[in-house]
């Protein structure tokens, strides 16, 4: 009987520490298997610790001192470091990041990385976070890199990341090459981005994924290599890999714009073809790939498929982005056809039919209370009518009506979410006229959005008008701007620009992105004339300059001035060892210039 009782006590005390640990449900095996799989490594980490007695409710001084000291997630501590990098010089960035108490390692740079904070401070902090101790980039940090400095067109920058990767023997994978394929293509260079996918190909240690075969195709479709682009689907399908649904995006894109292909694919029925064989192998077309397709179908004037894809876009619940909706819309109607099927499929964005006029004077009617003009304007944002609002700002404009300056700021941003650069310009001439002053960022909005969209003609009226509020590019987006000026082969404005930033910003950094705007012309006796300038006022030359310089010669073909300005580098160089400090103008400088390298 002793023994009976004794055994009955154990088992009660067993189950009674098991529930402690699973809950009131402790072989509920289906709920709980999986999680503690999952959480395996956590007790091994630390074995919870079981008291004798029942109460193991904690002290209270060890509940308020966790109350103490909340818990600090990545998310907020990524966030923190994106809003130092943009928002704050850099000699006050680097002092609160020095301040954070956290331990730099790849993930954190990278995820920093790619919040996408502005260029030059992305590019200071990466080397930056390399002299951290303990911290060294790896091909995670690197390739994030090498994408910011693609997107911002600054190929020679990219290709220098990349060629630090490869002399630090860093392992370089599909995603890296891919990468550089796409940026090489994005900028012209479709013989690079070819060189890549063959290097890609040689190298032993990494093997071409779908992603970086689509991305191929991509590239030779869009430059019309439709036999190349023909071998290599053959080659991914040889390879055993299956097409994605970008992939058949891809294939269809093509045929809907060239009509035929010499692939044994065909024409728009092949294109149809291929967008029920593609649901038949499980791969189901999602937003991205119906709003690609119909897309492009509006442009090709083909409503047959444009129909079948929005008969599986009604199965599936699945809608365009309001241009392509419109442009869905403008298409039927050329035609002459029905666009019932097009409403059914769009019934929340059903009343956008209506014109401009009636929509202004229904918002005025159907409000139920008369509006003023600045509540007609806050009603028309709300419904995202800016057709309608376009042609009411007109108006006010005209009649010298006033808004508030903050009304006009989100005008801006609305159109610039909605890429409609015109729209946007129109908000600003509205300020101009009536003398309203918008915030600093929102000029820098209007700026970067016309230089994405290729409309340099307006730049130069908004930095006038950006210094007229007393707001100031900086020496980084100074720098920046004129340098991008230049690429586009403005150099009028870019020297424009360039006499508009107040003296302290006429810098090293500035300087010499005025010097390659005149080479990138074609023009090395004004650039050399730059230099001088430069120097005559006292400000001295970087090793990024003299960079510029002898890439700017040499391409012209002035051998002999490069021969000499060579010189001129070596003993910058061997001076700037007995200098005490380098101004932070000219660490700029250098780090800009930095994929400018002449031998």
């Amino acid at each position: 009987m002793y023994n009976f009782y004794g055994l009955h006590s154990y088992v009660r005390k067993f189950v009674h520490d098991f529930v402690c640990i699973h809950g009131n449900q402790p072989f509920n095996h289906s709920k709980t298997s999986i999680k503690s799989l999952h959480s395996l490594h956590r007790y091994k980490q630390k074995k919870p610790h079981f008291s004798n007695r029942r109460n193991t409710r904690k002290p209270l001084e060890s509940i308020e001192n966790e109350d103490a000291k909340p818990k600090v997630y990545m998310r907020d501590t990524i966030s923190n470091i994106y809003t130092t990098l943009k928002y704050s010089s850099w000699d006050s960035a680097q002092e609160q990041l020095n301040k954070l108490p956290i331990k730099w390692d790849s993930y954190t740079v990278n995820q920093a990385l790619k919040t996408h904070p502005p260029m030059e401070k992305a590019w200071l902090f990466f080397n930056w976070v390399s002299r951290s101790k303990g911290f060294k980039h790896d091909r995670f940090t690197y390739t994030t890199m090498l994408d910011i400095f693609g997107e911002a067109k600054r190929i020679s920058s990219m290709k220098y990341v990349f060629e630090q990767m490869q002399e630090k023997g860093l392992k370089i994978d599909a995603v890296t090459y891919t990468s550089l394929m796409h940026w090489l293509s994005n900028s012209g260079d479709v013989d690079g981005a070819g060189k890549i996918w063959e290097e890609m190909k040689d190298n032993e240690c990494c093997c071409p994924t779908v992603v970086s075969y689509t991305a191929y195709l991509k590239i030779l479709f869009g430059d019309n290599r439709v036999k190349e682009a023909t071998d290599v689907y053959k080659e991914m399908l040889q390879s055993g890999l299956s097409p994605n649904c970008y992939t058949y995006t891809v294939l269809m894109e093509h045929l809907v714009v060239s009509g035929e292909c010499k692939m044994p694919l065909g024409k728009y029925e092949e294109a149809l073809d291929i967008f029920s064989k593609m649901q038949e192998a499980g791969v189901q077309p999602d937003k991205a790939a119906c709003n690609i397709l119909i897309g492009k179908c509006c442009k090709a004037g083909e409503t047959r498929a444009m129909n079948q894809i929005l008969q599986y876009m009604k199965g599936n619940r699945i809608v365009l982005r309001y241009p392509v909706f419109m442009e869905a819309l403008q298409t039927l109607k050329v035609a002459g056809e029905s666009d019932a099927l097009l409403r059914q499929v769009h019934p929340h964005i059903s009343v956008e039919s209506i014109t401009d006029e009636e929509a202004v004077e229904n918002a005025i009617t159907g409000a139920g209370v008369p509006l003023s003009h600045q509540g007609l304007v806050l009603f028309l944002l709300k419904k995202q009518n800016l057709s309608a609002l376009d042609h009411l700002l007109a108006g006010m404009m005209n009649k010298n009506i006033q808004l508030d300056p903050t009304i006009i700021s989100t005008i801006i941003e609305a159109n610039r979410d909605r890429c409609r650069p015109d729209s946007a310009l129109l908000a600003f001439e509205y300020s101009v006229k009536m003398g309203v002053k918008l915030e600093r960022t929102i000029y820098l909005t209007l700026i970067g959005f016309l230089i994405r969209s290729n409309m340099f003609t307006k730049v130069v009226e908004i930095v006038e008008e950006m210094t007229t509020a007393r707001h100031s590019l900086g020496v980084y987006l100074g720098a920046l701007l004129i340098y991008r000026l230049g690429c586009a082969r403005w150099p009028v404005s870019a020297a424009k620009i360039f006499n508009l930033l107040p003296d302290d910003q006429k810098c090293t950094s500035t300087y010499t992105s005025l010097i390659s705007v005149y080479f990138s012309a074609g023009s090395a006796d004004k650039a050399l004339k730059i230099f001088k300038t430069m120097k005559s006022k006292g400000i001295h030359p970087s090793l990024g300059t003299y960079n510029v310089l002898l890439a700017g010669l040499e391409k012209l073909g002035r051998v002999s001035d490069a021969e000499t300005y060579r010189k001129e580098r070596k003993s910058m160089q061997t001076d700037a060892h007995s200098r005490d400090t380098v101004p932070v103008e000219e660490k700029i400088c250098d780090l800009l210039y930095a994929g400018d390298v002449a031998s």
